[in-house]
């Protein structure tokens, strides 16, 4: 089966929560990243996502070390239109 792997970037303007994490997040640039499969049997390529991970600071009092923490997409989907309809400062 081959898989891959996305990197990408996503900013929240706002201190934000998500399931999978039990504490608020501090607004800021976080990394995630996807891990992909490829659909077999197809004419062309084509991937289905196995696995989304966020890398997010550590729990007091390690903070300063990073921790990488598996989510649902649709919560990181939801967190991020939260953050995008926060009232802004």
């Amino acid at each position: 089966m081959t898989m891959r792997s996305r990197r990408e970037t996503v900013t929240f303007k706002h201190p934000f929560q998500i399931k999978g994490v039990d504490r608020l997040l501090p607004a800021g640039d976080y990394e995630v990243v996807t891990d992909e499969e490829m659909i077999e049997g197809l004419s062309f390529a084509s991937f289905r996502r196995v696995a989304t991970m966020i890398m997010v600071p550590s729990a007091a009092p390690r903070s300063s070390a990073m921790e990488m923490v598996s989510i649902g997409s649709i919560d990181l989907a939801d967190a991020q239109r939260i953050d995008a309809s926060a009232p802004h400062d």
